[in-house]
């Protein structure tokens, strides 16, 4: 080339003119550009040579300025028109006779500027340009419009998060959900992290953010991880500083599909005819509901009769949500995928609808019920001596918390007799129940309760209210269980293989309370379900099936639907193996759902605890995690809260200490506690 050519090469993709100034060895050249800055290129590097005259580096701008006037894309449409139907190739010389009827520098230049800039009318062969087919070019428009339309919703998107970013209320388009969702599910990957011990860094070279969340995030100025996104969506008022992660990651469903909430309203304005029509007629009796204050969905009730023969029989009535309900119907289906109520401490999400749940269903105050009824007579030990089962009607009498019955069994209430007999008689099954082998663990339990951002931890202590209800609860699970086995009835019967327990010398030698208990636990196998009958140990019953909760678990329910089948002398909707196929996939999802409840409890537990720094606990050591490093569980008694702390002195299983948080951060699961001695408190 010869001094002064004019030169076309590229920098970073970024076009730039240089003038030729001197060979650089035997293959490269000098050039220089218009600010005077020296490049060595290679021939294969310059991607336009132009003819005609030579130039300084000064004069490059005012040839850029030349060019400028010819530069209009749209000029590229009628050459194309033009050239399309004999689909010959042109130059940057041919194009600029045909476009501008000249072939000087400056038009030569601004052919081959506009060639090579177009991604719509022709594609380079070589050093020369063919014009594409008119099918290509509409293809290739509908393509340019689908980007220029995504670019511009973007956009749009963009402005609206930054009003959000002010503080401004704004009116999310629907066009932004697909965006805001591929950032959710990214900020989501933070429970992730927690769960497989990732640091943000390991986080994101194990999930690089989608192009989406990169390109928002980059925009913004943010950096493209999971926190990073999390505390976008925070920012911009769609979730809040404590949004459960856990809830969102898991497949749980948080509201019921259009067509099922339809079908609930139809059955409450229309109830469906009841095939128990013969319905034992027990609104004679005495009902109480006992539950926490805050439960809505009242499943069970009990009664206390004093028979003709001087005899007593105890009543378990539950809720017969069935009355409503079709086996594979809409709301049965529905019912069955979620498997179960699930209960946070910022509230719960039931199994069915709320219109029905908490109304028809529930087992309400000075209201005809329908029931299944369970009447028990025990003989003198708290054995089963006879049962029956019964469709029925009630009107619950009362509705107790289990504060209330506490208070009523303690101050021995006269008004209230049958209260007293159903603790006796619960009382006397308890201790049938131990002979027979039932262990019993008793530990504190933390129930958290989030209102308006505001924590309260309560400890559930063993009480005779609980376990009034309790042991009542069980009976009823024994006698359905019983009447499966009888009939030779498909149920979801429960069992637990028996446990391997220390010896009792070892177990003695143990604090007894939480400490002893807590040595039980972790022996205990986990218990089992089977369509056919099989001993649970932890309850010392030979056969057992749950029976009491159909509003809120579906497996219950699944024990309504046979029991009551039968009881109308009917085949039972569900066979063996029908049976089976539900109860593994209800298991599926309740596993998910217990691990969330258990994720979201553990992380508000901390969520107190870093609210509550300087407060000191006092606490229990509760057995040894690792005894080798020194991590162990306590129990803070105040809060019934068991979490792990590490010691740096010998401690002994049962011993009280003071401890202060050193460190938490709720949403790594991180927390150190500090112990104090009783000097520093």
């Amino acid at each position: 080339m010869d001094k002064g050519t004019l030169v076309e090469f590229r920098v970073q993709g970024d076009r730039r003119l240089a003038v030729v100034d001197r060979q650089d060895g035997k293959t490269r050249w000098f050039v220089v550009d218009e600010r005077g800055q020296s490049h060595s290129l290679v021939p294969r590097q310059i991607t336009y040579t132009v003819s005609g005259q030579t130039y300084q580096p000064a004069q490059i701008p005012g040839f850029l300025e030349e060019v400028e006037p010819y530069l209009d894309p749209s000029s590229l449409e009628v050459a194309w028109e033009l050239l399309v139907e004999d689909g010959e190739t042109v130059k940057p010389l041919q194009m600029a006779a045909l476009l501008f009827s000249d072939q000087g520098p400056p038009q030569c230049y601004a052919a081959h500027y506009l060639l090579s800039e177009d991604k719509l009318y022709f594609k380079q062969k070589g050093d020369a340009y063919e014009p594409r087919t008119a099918a290509q070019v509409a293809e290739r428009k509908h393509q340019l419009e689908v980007e220029t339309t995504r670019q511009r919703v973007q956009q749009e998107f963009l402005v609206r998060v930054s009003q959000a970013l002010g503080g401004e209320a704004v009116e999310w388009e629907r066009y932004d959900r697909q965006r805001l969702e591929a950032i959710e599910r990214y900020a989501v990957l933070l429970a992730d992290g927690v769960r497989l011990g990732l640091n943000q860094d390991a986080l994101v070279r194990a999930y690089p953010p989608p192009a989406p969340v990169q390109e928002t995030m980059a925009t913004l100025g943010r950096p493209a991880t999971p926190q990073a996104a999390f505390q976008l969506l925070v920012d911009i008022g769609l979730w809040s500083p404590n949004e459960n992660l856990f809830l969102r990651r898991s497949q749980i469903p948080t509201q019921f599909p259009t067509k099922v909430l339809e079908v609930a309203q139809q059955r409450l304005n229309s109830s469906p005819l009841d095939p128990d029509s013969d319905r034992e007629d027990l609104t004679y009796l005495k009902v109480y509901t006992i539950d926490d204050e805050s439960t809505s969905e009242i499943d069970d009730g009990l009664s206390w009769e004093l028979l003709p023969d001087g005899r007593e029989r105890l009543w378990m009535h539950i809720a017969d949500p069935t009355r409503w309900l079709i086996p594979e119907d809409e709301l049965d289906l529905e019912a069955r995928r979620r498997g179960t109520t699930v209960y946070l401490p910022t509230g719960m999400s039931p199994m069915f609808p709320s219109v029905l749940a908490t109304g028809p269903m529930s087992l309400v105050q000075g209201q005809v019920c329908f029931a299944l009824s369970f009447g028990v007579v025990l003989d003198q030990v708290g054995a089963v001596q006879e049962y029956s089962i019964h469709t029925s009607l009630i009107k619950p009498t009362y509705r107790l918390t289990y504060e209330d019955v506490d208070e009523m069994l303690e101050l021995g209430v006269q008004a209230e007799p049958e209260i007293a007999a159903i603790a006796a008689w619960a009382e006397r099954r308890k201790k049938w129940r131990h002979s027979q082998g039932a262990i019993s663990i008793q530990m504190p339990e933390a129930m958290i309760k989030v209102h308006d951002d505001e924590i309260t931890i309560q400890v559930l202590e063993e009480s005779p209210a609980r376990q009034l209800v309790a042991e009542m609860m069980i009976l009823a699970g024994e006698v359905a269980a019983r009447y499966g086995q009888e009939h030779n009835l498909a149920l979801p019967f429960r069992g637990q293989p028996q446990p391997e327990l220390p010896p009792e010398e070892e177990l003695l030698q143990l604090p007894a309370g939480p400490v002893r208990a807590c040595a039980m636990r972790r022996c205990m196998p986990k218990s089992e379900m089977s369509i056919t009958p099989t001993r649970h140990a932890g309850l010392g019953l030979d056969i057992y099936t749950q029976a009491t909760s159909p509003i809120r678990r579906y497996t219950d329910l699944l024990t309504h639907f046979q029991l009551k089948a039968h009881l109308r002398g009917e085949a039972p909707p569900f066979s063996g193996e029908q049976l089976r196929e539900v109860m593994m996939s209800v298991s599926t999802a309740t596993q998910e759902v217990t691990l969330v409840e258990r994720q979201t409890n553990r992380y508000w537990g901390l969520e107190y605890l870093r609210r509550h720094l300087n407060e000191v606990w006092q606490a229990l050591v509760l057995m040894w995690l690792r005894e080798d490093s020194g991590l162990a569980l306590i129990l803070i008694e105040d809060l019934g809260l068991q979490l792990p702390m590490s010691f740096k002195r010998n401690v002994q299983l049962g011993e009280q200490v003071l401890v202060r948080v050193a460190h938490v951060e709720p949403r790594q699961d991180l927390l150190q506690f500090q112990e104090l001695a009783y000097s520093e408190a």
